[in-house]
C-alpha cells in the first residue's frame, strides 16, 4: 500500500502517532504483535502549550521521535503561512474543546475568522489553504462536544460538520468509552473521521445507506461494533445554513442536542443513531497493569496519618459550607469506591493525578504494603503507552501524570487506524 503521510496537531506526547505507527517491544497491556506495521508515517507534527514557558510535552515528543519535522510553535502563528506544513494524506489531532462560535466572515480573504485562541480554526485554515487537501481527518475530542453549548445544544458540533461539508468532506463520528471494548480505562471520547471527495472511500460512502455505514459497514463500526440502542429509525436532518448562521441560530434554547452518540454527515444531511457497544472479547482491568509492589517507590504509599483525609474526600458528604463572601450553603456529593477496584477498568485519568496530596479524584489501590497511588508507568499503561514513554530529565512524576490526563487510549487509535487501512485497501 502507498504510504499515508500524516500531520499530527496538538500532539501532546504522541498518542496518535503511537496508535498509527506502532512501536516495537510493546508493553504487557497492549495486544499488538511484534511485527505490527502500518503504512502510516507522521511527516510533520506540532505541539505547543501556551500556559508554560518550558514545553515539557514537546520535549518528550522530540526525545522519542527527534526534532526534525516537529514544530514547537503556536499553531495559530504557524498557519499564517500553511506552506510550512508539508502536503499530507491525513490530518490527526485531539483538538481542545472550546467555544467554536464564528466571530465574523473575512471580506477580502478566503475562509472564516473564528474567535482568537479557538484552535478549531487553525485546523480549518490548513484545510482551506491547502490546494491538495488531506484525504482523511482523524480527530478526537471530549464527549460533551456533541452537547455544547448549554444555550444552543449541539451548535459547536454543527459548526464543525458544516465547515467540513463546505470543504468537501463526509464526516462520521462515534462516542467511544474505551473500557466498553476491553481497554483498561473508562475514558469516553468523541472520535471523528472525515473523508474528502478526492479519497477512495468517499464514493463508497455516497452509495451506502447511512444507517448501514454507522452500524455495520463503516470504518468505526468495523473497529468497534455497535447496535441501535433504541431499535428506532435514525434521526435525520439537514444543516441548511452557512457556518455564520449556524453559529447564531442553531438550536437556540434547545434543551436537547440533535446529535446522538453515533452518526454521519453527507452533503450536509445528518443521520444520527444512539448506539450501544457490541463487544464480547477479553477485558483488561486495573489489576492487570500494576507493577510489582516491590518496585514501587515509598513516596507513592499513603502515610497512616493522611489516610483519614483520603477517606473524607472519597466519601459521601452532606454538610454546610461557606463561600468566600461568607454565604452558607448546603453541599452534598456521593461516595466513591475507595480504594479503587482492581477487577474493573480504572476510572478516567485526570490531569491532577500526580502529587502526594489527598484528592477525591486520584487513584488509590490496596497492596500488601498498604494503600498507594499509581506510578507514572501504571498511568501510561492505562492509556496503553509504552512503559516510561514520558520519562525524561527535568520532567517530574507530577508532570508525567498530567500528560496522561491529557492523553488518549492508544489502542482506540490503533483499531480505528487499522480499520481505515482495510477500507482504503478495498
Amino acid at each position: 500500500m502507498k504510504q499515508i503521510k500524516v500531520v499530527e496537531l496538538f500532539a501532546g506526547v504522541g498518542g496518535f502517532r503511537l496508535g498509527l505507527e506502532g512501536w516495537n517491544n510493546k508493553s504487557c497491556c497492549s495486544n499488538y504483535s511484534e511485527e505490527f506495521k502500518t503504512p502510516f508515517k507522521v511527516v510533520w507534527s506540532n505541539q505547543w502549550e501556551p500556559s508554560t514557558k518550558i514545553q515539557h510535552a514537546s520535549m518528550v515528543y522530540e526525545n522519542r521521535w527527534g526534532s526534525e519535522n516537529h514544530s514547537n510553535e503556536n499553531i495559530e502563528e504557524v498557519v499564517k503561512d500553511c506552506s510550512v506544513i508539508p502536503n499530507h494524506d491525513m490530518l490527526v489531532g485531539g483538538f481542545p474543546c472550546q467555544d467554536y462560535s464564528v466571530a465574523t466572515t473575512l471580506k477580502n480573504s478566503k475562509g472564516l475568522l473564528g474567535k482568537k485562541g479557538v484552535l478549531w480554526w487553525s485546523i480549518h485554515k490548513i484545510l482551506s489553504d491547502k490546494e491538495q487537501k488531506p484525504k482523511y481527518l482523524f480527530l478526537e475530542n471530549v464527549d460533551r462536544l456533541l452537547n455544547s453549548p448549554s444555550k444552543q445544544r449541539g451548535r459547536d458540533f454543527a459548526i464543525i460538520l458544516q465547515s467540513l461539508n463546505e470543504l468537501g468532506y463526509i464526516v462520521e463520528w462515534r462516542v467511544i468509552n474505551a473500557a466498553e471494548y476491553g481497554f483498561p480505562q473508562r475514558r469516553r471520547r468523541t472520535f471523528i473521521l472525515a473523508y474528502h471527495n478526492t479519497s477512495e472511500i468517499y464514493n463508497t460512502i455516497k452509495n451506502e445507506i447511512p444507517s448501514n455505514w454507522i452500524l455495520e459497514n463503516g470504518t468505526i463500526a468495523e473497529a468497534f461494533p455497535a447496535t441501535n440502542a433504541l431499535g428506532l429509525n435514525p434521526t435525520v436532518f439537514k444543516l441548511e445554513d452557512d457556518i455564520v448562521k449556524i453559529s447564531e441560530n442553531f438550536n437556540v434554547n434547545g434543551k436537547k442536542t440533535p446529535f446522538e452518540n453515533s452518526g454521519i454527515m453527507i452533503d450536509g444531511e445528518v443521520t444520527s443513531i444512539k448506539t450501544l457497544p457490541n463487544y464480547d472479547g477479553e477485558y483488561t482491568v486495573l489489576g492487570d497493569i500494576l507493577i510489582d509492589v516491590a518496585d514501587v517507590d515509598k513516596e507513592y504509599f499513603i502515610d497512616a496519618e493522611d489516610f483519614p483525609k483520603w477517606e473524607y474526600l472519597k466519601g459521601a458528604k452532606k454538610e454546610i459550607r461557606k463561600n468566600s463572601d461568607g454565604y452558607e450553603y448546603n453541599y452534598s456529593e456521593g461516595g466513591m469506591v475507595f480504594p479503587d477496584a482492581l477487577d474493573n477498568a480504572s476510572r478516567t485519568i485526570i490531569t491532577g493525578e500526580g502529587g502526594k496530596s489527598a484528592s477525591r479524584f486520584k487513584h488509590v489501590v490496596n497492596t500488601s504494603k498498604g494503600p498507594r497511588r499509581l506510578t507514572p508507568i501504571e498511568l501510561e499503561r492505562l492509556n496503553m503507552f509504552p512503559d516510561n514513554h514520558t520519562e525524561l530529565d527535568k520532567v517530574t512524576d507530577t508532570k508525567r501524570a498530567f500528560f496522561m490526563g491529557n492523553a488518549l487510549v492508544v489502542g482506540v487509535i490503533e483499531k480505528i487506524g487499522q480499520s481505515l487501512i482495510n477500507k482504503i485497501s478495498k
